[in-house]
């Protein structure tokens, strides 16, 4: 469910000032709005401000402590929001029998993830003012969630990196649509971990990831609206059954999707 809880930050002096709207947690899409004129800054980045004055960040899994906003005002005054990060609980996943090149690959397919990272890391590091982030997500496929954000999955009895994504159990073959309208900035038919892979940008660093898929139809470059059909999913890439992995991120920085989502 999702919280919508204004904060307002007190300026001495000042009718208007910025706010920030839901629940701020780990793993969080936060969202809040800008007075007239006033520019934001969240750690060293200085946040796109969109014309309806609202503005977007993202906290990882693991933040802790507080979010801290650093605000500035048309006359150049400044002052500071502060919002608590919830705490959230992870679920603990164990997958046994996959093949031990898959979980410690040899030093040629360390080489090959290696080029691979760079290409995802360059399309992650697109920065576009683009506003489409502010129409919100909708399913990018429907059916049965088997794998949720921020589980720690245990390989073979290896402890891995949590899971950053919302995995939907749906047939080889299934239609995958945009989740919203914006950019293919990535589309890639055979990636190591991810297999099928495309990532679209929605503006102020906020993307999405479609994962595993057996068909990409769009390239890089290519404008898409949200609900258009961008590829066929699949079991590409290091899986165990066919399945969407649909990822959201905030310049990289991997988020949660499901708060964001309708109920299917």
């Amino acid at each position: 469910m999702k919280l919508v809880v204004g904060l307002v930050l007190l300026l001495s002096g000042a009718a208007e000032a910025a706010t920030v709207d839901g629940e701020v947690a780990q793993g969080a899409l936060v969202t809040g709005h800008a007075a007239p004129g006033e520019h934001i800054r969240y750690q060293d980045r200085a946040l796109h401000v969109a014309p309806d004055g609202r503005f977007v960040l993202g906290l990882g899994r693991d933040a802790t402590g507080e979010l801290v906003l650093q605000v500035t005002e048309a006359d150049g005054s400044t002052s500071v929001l502060r919002r608590p990060i919830a705490k959230r609980a992870w679920d603990i996943q164990r997958i046994d029998g996959l093949p031990e090149k898959q979980v410690n690959p040899d030093p040629a397919t360390l080489e090959r993830i290696a080029a691979e990272r760079s290409r995802i890391a360059a399309a992650r590091a697109v920065d576009s003012a683009a506003t489409d982030w502010e129409a919100g997500l909708q399913w990018p496929a429907k059916g049965r969630i088997s794998g949720i954000y921020g589980s720690q999955r245990i390989l073979n009895g290896e402890a891995r990196q949590p899971h950053l994504g919302l995995d939907v159990a749906v047939p080889v073959g299934t239609p995958v649509a945009a989740a919203a309208s914006g950019t293919v900035s990535l589309a890639e038919p055979d990636l190591y971990f991810t297999g099928g892979t495309v990532i679209v940008d929605h503006g102020a660093g906020v993307q999405t990831l479609y994962a595993h898929l057996s068909e990409v139809r769009v390239h890089p470059g290519q404008r898409v609206s949200a609900g258009d059909v961008i590829a066929l999913s699949g079991k590409t890439g290091r899986v165990t059954g066919p399945h969407l992995h649909f990822g959201l991120a905030w310049y990289g920085l991997q988020l949660d999707p499901a708060p964001l989502l309708p109920p299917q």
